[in-house]
């Protein structure tokens, strides 16, 4: 594993999983590698009440509901679909669903518009087609057809992303459960592919994405949606922060201390510019951003590295505010006088107020502004 860029979760905590899979005795659906109730408990974490000898840590911080109804989805004959803001989580959730459930969260699609058709389905190997022909061995299934015949969980990524022709394909994969290949001889059973017990499909869709690609009624009665709102909690979006800023200094072998009062600092200021952005009259006054969780980890991940290679080994909050602008500050003028507007209107007066990492913070994000500007 260390000689990869980025594990999957299946080989990141096959350990994890090889356990699990042992003490395991309850029932699964289909093919499942474990029950519904260990999936949850693998995504979810251990609590002292499982009675298990040893602790599973949570991976997916969010409300229980949401992955409980996901289980159940995939444990039925409907594909599911996770829905919501940029950020949430909703591929990290495939990810440990698809690993929890099949040992295998690679069979991915991304949605992008020029996903064809064959993305979804399969195409030829041209060379294998001139020298012998048309038959199963010169095909190439796509990930989504590979799921089908080993009864596993395909993931589509951005599916509003792609064009209505290729979510339509998608129906009848959702609704028939095969894929016929007409180019075959239809004598020969060869000419469809069925879908093995356990397969179903994951799909993510950005709430923001709305009217890119819209998806129809019929494809929408195929789906359970599971929307998955922004984390609107401190404590847990903190969790989620650190969970996955340990994981970066584990991944660099960074030996690197993140003091709580930066944690909190950063914190606080997403906070602060996503209430500036609901109150907001127009899209000129909001930062291009989505200010997402998944962003405030990116901000703090630059902060990290730049610290690490650049600075002291040590976090400062000069280096936080800095990063935090540089990251955020994605058009010129509109977001460095919004971001300027914030340090002169609620940054300055807090500094003054509660001292701390605040003054260095502001100073750090006032001289990350005039080397933008």
């Amino acid at each position: 594993m260390s000689d990869l860029l980025r594990a999957p979760a299946e080989i990141k905590y096959a350990e994890e999983l090889d356990w699990l899979e042992s003490v395991d005795d309850n029932p699964k659906p289909f093919s499942w590698r474990l029950s519904p109730k260990m999936v949850r408990l693998f995504i979810l974490g251990s609590e002292r009440s499982d009675g298990l000898d040893r602790e599973i840590p949570q991976k997916w911080f969010g409300d229980r509901s949401f992955v409980e109804r996901s289980i159940v989805t995939l444990a039925s004959d409907r594909g599911l679909l996770l829905i919501g803001d940029p950020g949430t989580g909703k591929s990290w959730l495939a990810e440990l669903l698809a690993a929890a459930i099949c040992r295998n969260s690679t069979l991915v699609v991304q949605g992008t518009a020029g996903t064809t058709e064959d993305h979804i389905k399969y195409s030829w190997n041209v060379s294998m087609v001139i020298a012998k022909g048309q038959s199963r061995e010169s095909m190439i299934p796509s990930p989504i057809m590979t799921a089908m015949e080993t009864g596993a969980i395909g993931r589509f990524e951005e599916l509003t992303r792609s064009t209505s022709d290729v979510q339509d394909a998608l129906i009848s994969i959702l609704s028939e459960k095969y894929i016929s290949v007409p180019e075959l001889d239809s004598d020969n059973s060869d000419n469809i592919v069925f879908a093995k017990p356990g397969f179903s499909i994951i799909a993510t869709a950005n709430s923001r994405d709305r009217g890119v690609n819209d998806l129809s009624s019929a494809l929408k009665r195929r789906f359970n949606f599971v929307r998955i709102p922004v984390v609107g909690n401190k404590k847990s979006e903190a969790e989620i922060v650190r969970f996955r800023t340990e994981e970066l200094l584990r991944r660099h072998q960074i030996e690197l201390d993140v003091p709580p009062t930066l944690l909190d600092v950063l914190l606080e200021s997403f906070a602060d510019l996503r209430a500036s952005a609901a109150a907001a009259a127009s899209d000129d006054e909001k930062l291009e951003s989505a200010l997402s969780t998944a962003e405030q980890i990116g901000v703090l991940e630059d902060a990290i590295l730049h610290s690490n290679f650049f600075g002291e080994r040590a976090l400062t909050a000069r280096t936080l505010a800095s990063s935090l602008v540089g990251s955020l500050a994605r058009r010129a003028p509109e977001d460095l006088a919004i971001l300027n507007k914030y340090l002169h209107g609620v940054i300055e007066p807090r500094s003054k107020e509660e001292g701390g990492s605040w003054p260095e913070f502001l100073e750090g994000g006032r001289d990350a502004i005039a080397t933008l500007s």
